[in-house]
């Protein structure tokens, strides 16, 4: 698994997620499609993750909105993408769902 670095968020904060695939990717390849993901990794959440917006390609990079979830719980969220040489990426990370700072 490629683990990268999320910053962590607060439960009302909305943001957008950016996956960045370039060094993934040939000269000349291209990002086709993109799909994005979360589980609960460590905590409780009975509605069972953050909510993931439709992933959006720019380049080789996918910018995912994600809103919601649960404060103190982690999650596991990935992009996959789907390129012009036929290559299946994914990338993934886990994002800690913080409480506001006083």
């Amino acid at each position: 698994m490629n683990l990268v670095i999320l910053e962590s968020k607060y439960a009302a904060e909305a943001r957008n997620q950016v996956w960045d695939f370039t060094s993934r990717l040939a000269v000349g390849e291209t990002i086709s499609s993109a799909t994005a993901s979360s589980a609960v990794y460590s905590g409780a959440d009975a509605a069972a993750n953050p909510t993931l917006g439709t992933p959006s390609i720019s380049g080789a990079k996918v910018t995912v909105a994600t809103s919601g979830g649960v404060l103190g719980v982690v999650y596991l969220l990935g992009c996959t993408a789907v390129t012009s040489a036929s290559q299946t990426l994914r990338l993934s990370g886990l994002l800690a769902v913080v409480p506001l700072s006083q």
